[in-house]
């Protein structure tokens, strides 16, 4: 694994250029020399070539050894209590 470097940007116009982006960004210098190219990580998606460390034949095992109470009656008992806001 490669290691990290943090960098705080304090910048508004750059964190809002920064956050829109998507894909590829190249960084450059006041002189318009590359200094930087990176890749955007969606939020939520895995690295290319990661793999699940759990099979979807143990994932069903799981599913069907359920305790406790189903996401179903959790919510008739919240809206019971709360109401359906």
């Amino acid at each position: 694994m490669s290691p990290i470097t943090k960098i705080v940007i304090s910048d508004p116009e750059l964190l809002a250029k920064l956050a829109a982006a998507d894909g590829q960004i190249i960084f450059e210098g006041p002189t318009g020399d590359q200094v930087k190219t990176v890749e955007t990580v969606p939020f939520g998606m895995p690295p290319p070539g990661f793999e699940f460390p759990i099979t979807d034949e143990e994932l069903d095992r799981r599913n069907k050894v359920r305790t406790g109470r189903s996401l179903g009656e959790i919510m008739k008992e919240l809206k019971e209590k709360h109401g359906d806001r």
